[in-house]
């Protein structure tokens, strides 16, 4: 026998033989009885050690025992006084708490782990061991007030205690998200529903690690509850809130997260990859808008109202001229996104109809701590959820780092504030609220002169802007064609990546799939980085006043 075995006997003689003949006692109200029990149980404990067994919880292990043999012994007894009919009174039964200091230490024990265990089981069977154990509610009471039959209660307690009994004898572990949360970044394309959605839930550090955790695993409640660290109560509630806004979906007992979180891995190779077509990219995005730029100089001088010198028209335009040439892939590129997109799924903004009035797509991303380009987001003008008929206001503005109108901005202008920015842009200031007058000037899209409010921000008319010959049409279409073929590698790059890693349960979900390759593929970024390190772009510490990267087309 090792000394690991030695010692615990010892222990067990020492500290646990008087405390045993109490707990036999209080159970069989018999000092005979309790006599002849605490030398079974003894005996079990004693030739389990000798036999080499070495329990991780030895007072749980010593206790566990002692209420196995108590169960067998009260069978013997046909002592079934005080159990729900089928079951084994003595697996975990709670004691009555008003008993000495003893009994209470006793019951401690079980009660801290039932606490544990109401944590992690199904509401239907919660509310009736809560009411049960907790409460001291008789069957037919709790039948009552659940509005069940007697029956149905007894059947649901017996399996509630089987279940308890499999989860007190279990050690459990809360897993790593429960004490080290992870964080993740989100993209979203399309309009909020009408209370903000998805931002309203994605912004929280719970709901961004039970959508990690279900992306990654798909779980039941429970093994969410026990990942996350979180009592099922609570989790319940919150799965249900994200399924209700198809961030999350149920299949069968489990949990998936209904959108692609790219990995930080991932991310790594996409972002290299990125990096190593910059040169060649900013080279032709540069060549197709001076090519534009140009031609426009030349015929049709009135193209742009004069609010800004040109040095600082060309952020909106540069980063305008990296979209048009993200659309500009090859064919056979193209056609690959539209027929993975099914057209019937889409709502009129073109993306996936949500609750309450929302129509957005998503993807998240996983913290990578390397080298990336910063996200560089396009806003625009929105009606509100009951105005989609009104007339579209072509206001656009690219969020980056350089932004420099006073630190602030719209995360997507209202209608009246883009109506007002169109009124000011026609001289029709008088028509303006000042409420939202003084809004425009605090976020810096107007400035009063002496001759009253104009636009801070690039103003183009297109009735001022002739229509290009078809041969000038069909340079500048090849141009763009040439920078397209150069992003493309980068898209079907990034595409590869999300194959490679995508979970079973969403590769069938083509717009899901389409989302992620066109959002994590976004190159403003790091081709903007770039066109600044060169000199195609200015910025300096002056840059406080100048609104670089918005634009309105009237």
């Amino acid at each position: 026998m090792d000394a690991a075995a030695n010692g615990l006997i010892k222990d067990f003689a020492e500290n646990y033989m008087e405390t045993l003949f109490y707990f036999c006692l209080k159970k069989t109200s018999n000092s005979a009885d309790a006599e002849d029990l605490t030398q079974d149980i003894a005996l079990h404990i004693l030739t389990a050690l000798g036999n080499g067994t070495v329990p991780v919880n030895f007072p749980a292990w010593v206790w566990q025992i002692a209420r196995n043999r108590y169960a067998a012994w009260a069978t013997r007894k046909h002592n079934h006084s005080q159990s729900v009919t089928g079951f084994d009174v003595g697996d975990y039964e709670i004691e009555d708490r008003s008993g000495n200091v003893l009994d209470e230490m006793i019951c401690s024990e079980e009660l801290s782990l039932l606490r544990r265990e109401l944590a992690f089981i199904k509401q239907d069977y919660r509310q009736i061991l809560v009411a049960y154990y907790i409460e001291d509610k008789s069957v037919r009471d709790i039948a009552q007030n659940l509005s069940l039959s007697v029956s149905v209660v007894k059947q649901r307690l017996h399996r509630a205690r089987k279940i308890l009994k499999e989860g007190m004898d279990m050690a459990r572990e809360f897993g790593r998200l429960s004490y080290k949360p992870e964080n993740i970044a989100f993209f979203m394309n399309g309009l909020p529903g009408q209370s903000d959605e998805p931002w309203n839930y994605i912004s929280r550090a719970l709901c961004k690690n039970i959508l990690l955790a279900a992306y990654r695993t798909p779980s039941t409640v429970e093994e969410l509850a026990i990942e996350v660290g979180v009592a099922m109560p609570y989790m319940e509630e919150e799965l249900n809130n994200l399924v209700d806004a198809t961030l999350m979906k149920k299949n069968g007992n489990k949990y998936e997260t209904n959108f692609i979180i790219i990995s930080a891995e991932a991310q790594k190779r996409i972002y290299a990859h990125l990096q190593s077509l910059v040169p060649s990219l900013l080279e032709a995005v540069i060549e197709a808008l001076e090519f534009e730029i140009g031609w426009k100089d030349k015929n049709c001088p009135g193209w742009h109202e004069g609010y800004q010198p040109l040095e600082d028209m060309k952020w909106a335009l540069f980063l305008g001229k990296i979209d048009t040439i993200c659309r500009s892939m090859p064919e056979k590129v193209c056609e690959w996104i539209r027929n993975m997109i099914p057209a019937e799924k889409l709502g009129p903004w073109g993306f996936t109809p949500r609750p309450n009035n929302g129509e957005w797509d998503l993807v998240g991303m996983e913290t990578y701590e390397g080298d990336k380009p910063d996200f560089v987001g396009l806003s625009g003008c929105v009606s509100n959820h009951n105005e989609k008929l009104l007339p579209p206001i072509h206001f656009e503005q690219y969020n980056h780092k350089y932004w420099g109108s006073k630190g602030a901005s719209f995360r997507n202008m209202t209608y009246a504030h883009g109506k007002a920015l169109v009124s000011i842009a026609n001289d029709h200031v008088n028509e303006v609220d000042d409420a939202i007058l003084k809004d425009l000037e605090s976020y810096g899209y107007i400035k009063e002169t002496e001759n009253g409010y104009i636009p801070t921000i690039l103003v183009m008319r297109k009735e001022k802007t002739l229509k290009m010959p078809k041969d000038v049409r069909a340079q500048l279409a090849a141009l763009h064609r040439k920078a397209g073929e150069i992003y493309s590698r980068h898209y079907l790059f990034c595409k590869e990546q999300i194959y490679n890693e995508i979970p079973t349960f969403l590769k069938e979900d083509t717009i899901q799939i389409v989302t992620a390759c066109s959002l994590i593929s976004v190159a403003r970024g790091a081709i903007l980085d770039e066109a600044v390190k060169q000199g195609y772009l200015t910025y300096g510490d002056h840059n406080h006043d100048r609104m670089l990267g918005a634009f309105l087309t009237l």
